[in-house]
């Protein structure tokens, strides 16, 4: 068997090595990255950034890798049968003395299981790990070849898309694009590599985190517990309302009907001021202001979005029987982001800022 039979396998393996590297080089990478190597003039970075920055590019990128890996590994195992099985069924019908079909058999057999665990390790793994490991690098290196497998492919890669899309319909499912999407632990771990680089302060990793962790704390976890604050029957006479907001460090007091998991608004001391000014002392009553409320499991990212668009500075947190269990503000909010604890330290010290 001739020196170039090993020659054309080892160069479909590799082949088949170069497209892994570039298919998961190029749905690794960061968009931002190549864009600011582009901008400093590398060659290869400006031929790779409209690939990354157009999904339906990615897509055809992609697809592009994914024929280039049928094709090689299909053409391997035919050329690898057509002549080394060939070459060595005569020998396998020697040593183990059995027939020439037999041989062929086994022959084909032997060199299968010996160029898929070949190609396994050197065409798929080890092209795979350095590609998640360096993508910008290996995205970069493989480009040019990688434009001119797209221009060869082009018309199976048309063909297969729409063969694809097809299907896909008639199955009623969508079509979905190659687009750099993370997971918030990866978010997670691009943030301490930018802090381990010298891209980020200490300080400032730890309020991205916070801030990319704060969708999994709810209302419940950052409000002020009922227990702890400072409230008002809605039946209080006017020297009780003076005690409380006298003896209070907020300016709103929440105000309950009955029994205090009944809340039904809050008085804001402003107004209580302004009427005492104007009227003299009037009943709580007119001065209780509507409060939104919010239940307990709702995400706290979406506090502040529900508050906004309310246009409101705090709100009552109902269970799921409707009973308010708590009060939570902005600021408990922006507590949590920005690591600060709560100004409200012991049980019946406060209600609202």
């Amino acid at each position: 068997m001739s020196a170039s039979v090993w020659v054309v396998v080892g160069a479909l393996i590799l082949a088949n090595a170069l497209y892994v590297a570039a298919e998961f080089g190029a749905v690794g990478v960061r968009r931002s990255r190549v864009r600011r190597l582009s901008e400093d003039g590398s060659w290869l970075a400006q031929r790779l950034l409209p690939f990354i920055e157009s999904p339906a590019a990615l897509d055809r990128y992609v697809g592009a890798s994914q024929i280039g890996i049928t094709l090689s590994s299909l053409t391997l195992g035919a050329y690898a049968q057509a002549t080394i099985s060939v070459a060595l069924a005569p020998y396998m019908a020697q040593w183990f003395t059995i027939s020439d079909v037999a041989a062929y058999s086994a022959a084909a057999i032997v060199v299968l299981i010996a160029l898929t665990g070949i190609q396994l390790v050197i065409g798929e793994l080890v092209p795979k790990a350095l590609a998640l490991q360096f993508p910008t690098e290996t995205a970069l290196a493989t480009v040019i070849p990688m434009r001119w497998s797209l221009r060869v492919f082009r018309p199976l890669i048309a063909s297969l898309n729409g063969a694809a899309t097809v299907l896909l319909r008639w199955l009623g499912a969508s079509e979905q694009s190659h687009r750099h999407l993370h997971s918030p632990e990866e978010i997670d771990l691009l943030i301490a590599e930018s802090r381990d680089g010298g891209l980020l302060e200490p300080e400032e990793q730890q309020r991205l985190r916070r801030a990319l962790r704060l969708g999994l704390r709810t209302a419940r976890d950052l409000m002020i517990p009922q227990s702890r604050l400072t409230m008002l029957s809605d039946t209080a006479s006017w020297d009780e309302v003076v005690r409380t907001v006298t003896a209070s460090p907020f300016s709103r007091i929440p105000v309950f009907h009955e029994t205090p998991d009944r809340i039904v608004g809050l008085v804001v001391v402003k107004d209580l001021v302004e009427r005492y000014i104007t009227e003299g002392p009037v009943p709580i009553a007119r001065l209780i202001r509507p409060v939104v409320r919010l239940t307990e499991s709702l995400a706290a990212d979406a506090v502040v979005t529900e508050l906004r668009t309310r246009r409101a500075h705090s709100a009552v947190v109902v269970d799921d029987s409707g009973r308010s269990t708590g009060l939570i503000t902005i600021q408990d909010v922006l507590g949590e982001l920005l690591g600060l604890h709560d100004t409200v330290a012991a049980p019946g010290a406060g209600a609202a800022r």
